[in-house]
């Protein structure tokens, strides 16, 4: 069935079969550090209006790929942007995802997990009471070619977690590569796959996925993915809220991830066109992933709900 265009008479529908909304952020509710108009207004709208079905507001949640920030610094974004009333346990990191997924596998306390990507992977692990190695720290290393002479990498590495990572280079590559071709039972988790993203307001930058391609390139693996599209975080969400996955609305920019981790999911899909998915492609008889619903931005919803 072809997406619909959110509109007065779909959306009350929509908003009435829904109690739980999930949103993405890069794209839908910032770019870059630029929140995008209408999102407050939008928000506390949501929060404050109860559905036929229900006496209170709605639950609002976010869950993003982006693996840079932990939750605690994402609650500080979000204060900075001037959306204070969000907490941080309304917030639903990758970052979060892969150190979750670790815990949930009883991945052992006494084994180390390698970090190609940000701080708040390693803030995560840190929580959840594991110890990473590399992230930031790694980013001025430099690996050099030299004869009889060994790369040396922790052999007591049981995981490697790949994400966003303005700073990848080659030492990070080989120091991941080598502990998953050589630790044995290494895992190798991928924090999302996003060929590209918001990062500034005015355009897209590479994304995971770049830095987990080439972390496959070398290894001849493939990773296991805890962010969008993949549905390990919505056990989570299941649990926190006690919401059936068919009255959860999936509010994002990204058909390949967004929508289709809310159609993975069994959820409702709304997709915004202020991010990286234009009309156009939406729309072309060669995209397979389509949502339930498109707007243009989420504000549009704050004008749906105010119309007659």
């Amino acid at each position: 069935m072809a997406p619909k265009l959110l509109s007065s008479t779909n959306f009350k529908s929509l908003f009435n079969s829904v109690d739980t909304f999930l949103f993405d952020c890069d794209g839908v509710i910032w770019k870059g550090d630029t929140l995008i108009d209408g999102v407050s207004q939008t928000l506390d709208l949501l929060r404050s209006k109860a559905s036929s079905l229900s006496h209170s507001g709605k639950n609002i949640v976010f869950v993003t790929n982006n693996s840079m920030k932990s939750r605690r610094q994402y609650a500080e974004k979000f204060r900075s942007l001037g959306l204070a009333s969000v907490t941080q346990d309304e917030i639903f990191s990758s970052s979060f995802a892969a150190a979750m997924y670790l815990k949930a596998n009883n991945f052992p306390k006494d084994k180390k997990v390698y970090v190609i990507g940000g701080q708040g992977i390693l803030e995560e692990l840190q929580l959840a009471g594991f110890t990473g190695l590399g992230g930031p720290e790694d980013g001025e290393k430099k690996a050099q070619w030299k004869s009889n002479s060994l790369f040396q990498h922790d052999k007591t590495v049981g995981a490697v977690v790949v994400g966003l990572d303005p700073n990848i280079n080659y030492y990070k590559l080989q120091y991941g590569t080598l502990c998953v071709r050589e630790n044995p039972g290494c895992l190798f988790i991928a924090t999302n796959r996003d060929a590209v993203g918001h990062m500034t307001d005015l355009q897209e930058w590479p994304g995971a996925g770049c830095m987990v391609a080439a972390m496959c390139g070398s290894t001849e693996k493939e990773p296991i993915v805890v962010g969008k599209p993949a549905t390990f975080m919505m056990d989570f969400l299941i649990q926190k809220f006690g919401t059936e996955t068919s009255r959860m609305c999936m509010v994002g920019d990204r058909l390949d991830t967004d929508v289709l981790f809310g159609q993975n999911a069994g959820c409702k899909t709304l997709l915004v066109l202020s991010g990286c998915t234009s009309e156009s492609n939406l729309l072309d008889e060669n995209n397979k992933i389509e949502p339930d619903y498109y707007t243009s931005m989420v504000s549009d919803i704050t004008k749906l709900m105010d119309s007659p």
